[in-house]
């Protein structure tokens, strides 16, 4: 805070030191000046009129009956309190090395067994093993299945490359009747020439794939 001083030729602020070691020349000021760390913070209206609101009471209610029920609010929160310590003191504490078990575990007891009765005898579970023969004809017939549908995926490739090469047979002979393909190779001459065998072992995987399936 900013110190004055006073005499006869009025109000100044007098010299002071700097942390470098100079010093600040007195400054004479005006009567009624304050300086700027003193001058009070600005407050708009609106921030005035809600610290006044947060203050003040609802209208009608008197400050007496806020009062009484402020402190009838700290009676009960430390009535409240000092019940819960109360009945943390006097919770029952675990007894060392004694081994506490949950309220719904049951404990069953042997009945004895009376003079000249015979305790009963277990009862044998029933046999789960399967025969060893039906086992392996299920094994067989599993293996025969996987072969037969390995042979059948197998022809089917088949068929599908021979009927590849017909396609491509049939685009040979029309490109020759068109005169699209004056001078044709040698392979594709052997592929027209083989189109008869082609045929005949296409229809031979056919018959294959409908007797197995």
């Amino acid at each position: 805070m900013t110190s004055y001083s006073t005499n006869n030729e009025g109000t100044f602020i007098p010299a002071s030191q700097r942390p470098d070691g100079t010093w600040r020349r007195a400054r004479r000021v005006k009567d009624g000046y304050v300086p700027q760390e003193e001058v009070p913070l600005y407050e708009s209206k609106g921030r005035q009129f809600a610290q006044r609101k947060a203050n003040a009471l609802p209208p009608g209610l008197c400050p007496e009956v806020v009062e009484a029920a402020r402190r009838e609010r700290e009676k009960k929160e430390k009535a409240k309190a000092k019940k819960e310590a109360a009945a943390a003191a006097n919770k029952k504490q675990p007894i060392p090395g004694v081994l506490k078990l949950p309220a719904n575990t049951i404990t069953e007891t042997k009945k004895p067994i009376a003079n000249g009765q015979k305790p009963k005898a277990p009862v044998a579970a029933p046999s789960t093993s399967s025969d060893p023969k039906s086992v392996e004809d299920l094994s067989e017939n599993l293996a025969s299945n996987l072969k037969v549908q390995d042979e059948t995926q197998d022809l089917q490739k088949k068929c599908k490359k021979l009927q590849k090469k017909l396609r491509e047979i049939d685009e040979i002979e029309k490109k020759l009747k068109s005169g699209a393909l004056k001078k044709p190779e040698k392979d594709q001459l052997d592929k027209v020439a083989r189109k008869g065998a082609i045929e005949k072992e296409l229809q031979q995987v056919l018959a294959q794939i409908s007797s197995e399936s």
